[in-house]
């Protein structure tokens, strides 16, 4: 018997939230998945709104307009609760056998958050300057549907990096990865000598990890920055527009989990470079 990757059921949830004393309550379909990938492939036959669940890794995910969103298991409350009206009971047919999984009854919340996502190659310091980079990162943000305003992680001589994300959201949106894996608990904290959290890959927008694929040989990236996210005097590449061997940047190695090392390194050297979401309510995956 051929195994099935995509086994369906409906059951029924609600989304509860408190907006000045009222409830609002809405009813949403289930979709069961094997894998995340099997997710990924077949995302866009999900009709908006539904709920996904992900067998091997146990996760939960929203069909919004662009994709999906992870379903996090925080709890506040002026945020998302999403609870079973009943404790629903998966059948699974693989094989010629069936086993039975349960859905926890346990709540969980669904918050805004922002992506930290790579380029698809590196970069040397000549990016057509920071807005040529920001570019780059809006139109491959755009290839795989992300519709959010991403920018380049990178401070110039009229931006620091750490002013790209709005003030309301750099002390509280955790900061995560293309599969909506946890790198940093917020903006703020990769200024405050954070480190990404552990086995927690960066991925390009094409889906590589950054630190393990060929095609960056040099595990490095550009920011231009100082530890605390201001423009380094004289440290990107002439607003990232040159590429020569004798001027220089600051980098920061990926092997270090800081994305704020103050590395040196000729503007001809091709690294990493990151994309920033950075902004909540516009960008849905």
């Amino acid at each position: 018997m051929k195994q099935n990757t995509f086994i369906s059921s409906v059951n029924e949830w609600i989304i509860i939230r408190t907006v000045e004393k009222c409830l609002i309550v809405l009813c949403l379909q289930v979709t069961v998945l094997r894998s995340y990938d099997t997710m990924r492939a077949t995302a866009r036959r999900q009709p908006e709104g539904s709920l996904v669940y992900i067998l091997d890794q146990t996760d939960l995910y929203l069909r919004v307009r662009d994709g999906v969103r992870q379903i996090q298991s925080r709890l506040s409350e002026d945020r998302l609760l999403l609870c079973p009206t009943l404790r629903p009971t998966i059948t699974l047919q693989a094989q010629g056998y069936e086993s039975h999984t349960r859905i926890s009854q346990s709540c969980m919340s669904v918050f805004p958050q922002l992506h930290l996502i790579a380029l698809n190659s590196p970069q040397t310091g000549s990016m057509r300057g920071i807005r040529g980079a920001d570019f780059l990162c809006f139109t491959q943000a755009q290839a795989i549907g992300m519709k959010g305003t991403f920018r380049a992680f990178l401070s110039a001589r009229l931006q620091d990096l750490h002013s790209i994300v709005r003030k309301a959201d750099r002390d509280h949106l955790p900061i995560i990865n293309l599969k909506d894996e946890v790198l940093f608990d917020s903006w703020d904290a990769i200024f405050n000598d954070g480190r990404i959290k552990d086995r927690v890959p960066i991925y390009s927008f094409d889906g590589k990890d950054v630190l393990t694929d060929n095609t960056w040989p040099e595990k490095m990236m550009w920011h231009g920055s100082t530890s605390t996210g201001q423009q380094h005097v004289n440290g990107f590449c002439e607003t990232w527009r040159v590429g020569d061997q004798a001027l220089n940047g600051i980098a920061s190695s990926l092997h270090s989990g800081s994305l704020l090392q103050q590395t040196s390194s000729s503007c001809s050297r091709s690294y990493a470079v990151l994309c920033i979401e950075n902004s909540v309510g516009h960008s849905k995956r």
